[in-house]
């Protein structure tokens, strides 16, 4: 079992910024990918980026936030990050961390049909 809390969340003007932490324990080692995702109300669960932990610094991210976010990840700690600048009132979400042990999704990582641990979200609002 992997387990995941969130932290970070709260509330910022639009073009503000926050950084989401995500930090991963119990059987860290099997993890492959580490996403994040968001929720709005009445709207599907969103990828918004993932990286690859193995080795390396491969990281997707979706169109929506390409450019005003960025994930990273301190392995002494297994923690991963998400700074997002540049906010807008679309952003507005709960946002969740999710852990898979499964290999080769490279772009498909964010989608959260792949991922079995899920943290219990974290949520930010934007006020205009």
């Amino acid at each position: 079992q992997v387990q995941l809390v969130e932290s970070g969340g709260g509330s910022v003007q639009t073009g503000g910024s926050l950084r989401l932490a995500c930090v991963a324990s119990g059987y860290t080692n099997i993890v492959t990918y580490i996403g994040w995702f968001r929720q709005a109300p009445g709207k599907e669960r969103e990828g918004v980026a993932s990286t690859w932990t193995r080795y390396g610094n491969t990281n997707y991210y979706a169109d929506t936030v390409k450019g005003r976010f960025a994930i990273s990840r301190d392995s002494a700690t297994n923690t991963v990050y998400l700074q997002m600048n540049s906010l807008k009132p679309d952003d507005a979400a709960t946002y969740y961390c999710a852990a898979t042990d499964r290999g080769g999704l490279f772009g498909d990582s964010l989608s959260a049909a792949h991922y079995d641990y899920w943290g219990q979200g974290t949520q930010v609002t934007i006020s205009s």
